[in-house]
C-alpha cells in the first residue's frame, strides 16, 4: 500500500505526520522524502545511510559536422529544449524533459545523448524503517525526474509512505500518482484552506481516495471543518498547538517519542487509512 502524505501549501506539518505515522506502524515500512528540493525528514528519522548514488537524466548534444539544419528537432520539442538558429543548433540541457525524441528523428543522426547531474539519492535505515531520499543539485530547475528515481525503490506488498512537496504543481503530482490513498495535512487558517481545496481538485483528478489530518487545529476557525463535512472529506486525526509538539520538533524529535500518548493516535490514523483503502477495494 502507497499512502502519499501532501499539503496544499508548505509548513503544515506535512513532514510531522509523516515521520510520527512511519515510527509509529508496528511492520516494517518505506519512507520515502520526495521533498527533494529541501529533504528534512532524516533530521527526524536520523537513519542509517548504506548507499549514496548519482542520478543524471540523458539530454541531446549535436555533432554539427553531420547536421544539415533541417529543423525537425526543433519541431518535435514540447519545450523548446533544442533550437536552430543562423547555421547552428543549440540545445537547452535545463529545458530538455530526456524524452529522447530529437534523436528519434534526426535524419542525419546527427544528435547524441550525453548525461546531466539531476542531484543524489540516498538510502538507509533505522529499525524498522526503510528510508529514502533524494537531494537536488543546487541550480536544477526540474525535480519530477529525481522524485520518479526516488519512487522506484518502493517495493510491491510494502507499506510505503512518501512525503510529497508542499503545493500543488507537478513535483506533488508525481509524489502522489499511482498512489493508494493521499494523506492532505492542513491547518484551520484562510491560507490552509485556500490551498487545501487545489489540493483537492489535484487527487481527484487523480482518482484517489483522500483524507485530512488538521494540524494546530485549536487555532484559526471552523471553515476547514465545515468544507471537510460538506465535501465528505474524512478527518483522521487533529493536532492541537501545543507548545511541548513545538518543542519537540525545534529539537528535531518526533511526537511519539516525545509525548508517547501520541503513539497509539498515530496507529488508529493507519488502522482508518487501511480501512478507507479496504472499502475503495471492494
Amino acid at each position: 500500500m502507497i499512502i502519499s502524505i501532501a499539503s496544499g501549501k508548505g509548513g503544515t506539518g506535512k513532514t510531522t505526520v509523516a515521520v510520527n505515522l512511519a515510527a509509529a506502524i508496528e511492520k516494517e515500512v518505506q519512507l520515502l522524502d520526495c521533498d527533494v528540493e529541501e529533504p528534512n525528514a532524516h533530521l527526524f528519522i536520523r537513519p542509517i545511510f548504506e548507499e549514496t548514488r548519482k542520478v543524471f537524466m540523458p539530454v541531446p548534444e549535436v555533432d554539427m559536422k553531420k547536421c544539415s539544419l533541417c529543423g525537425k528537432c526543433a519541431e518535435i520539442c514540447q519545450f523548446k529544449a533544442i533550437a536552430v538558429v543562423a547555421e547552428t543548433v543549440l540545445p537547452f540541457p535545463e529545458l530538455c524533459h530526456g524524452c529522447g525524441g530529437c534523436i528519434q528523428v534526426c535524419p542525419e543522426k546527427a544528435i547524441f545523448e550525453t548525461k546531466r547531474e539531476l542531484g543524489t539519492i540516498e538510502k538507509g535505515h533505522r529499525n524498522r524503517i526503510e528510508f529514502v531520499h533524494g537531494r537536488l543539485r543546487v541550480g536544477e530547475a526540474m525535480s519530477p525526474p529525481l522524485i520518479r528515481k526516488v519512487r522506484e525503490y518502493a517495493r510491491s506488498g510494502a507499506v510505503t509512505l512518501i512525503d510529497a512537496p508542499p503545493g500543488t504543481s507537478c513535483p506533488v503530482i508525481v509524489s502522489m500518482k499511482n498512489a493508494d490513498f493521499v494523506l492532505l495535512v492542513t491547518e484551520p487558517t484562510p491560507f490552509g484552506l485556500h490551498d487545501l481545496k487545489l489540493a483537492i481538485g489535484a487527487v481527484r483528478i487523480l482518482d484517489i481516495p483522500c483524507a485530512l489530518v488538521i494540524n494546530r487545529s485549536d487555532v484559526g476557525d471552523d471553515r476547514v471543518i465545515r468544507y471537510a463535512k460538506d465535501e465528505r472529506l474524512p478527518v483522521l486525526m487533529e493536532i492541537p498547538f501545543d507548545r511541548r509538539i513545538a518543542e519537540a520538533y525545534s529539537r528535531g524529535e518526533m511526537i511519539i517519542e516525545a509525548l508517547p500518548r501520541w503513539k497509539e493516535e498515530f496507529k488508529k490514523l493507519y488502522d482508518r487509512i487501511k480501512e478507507i483503502v479496504n472499502q475503495k477495494a471492494k
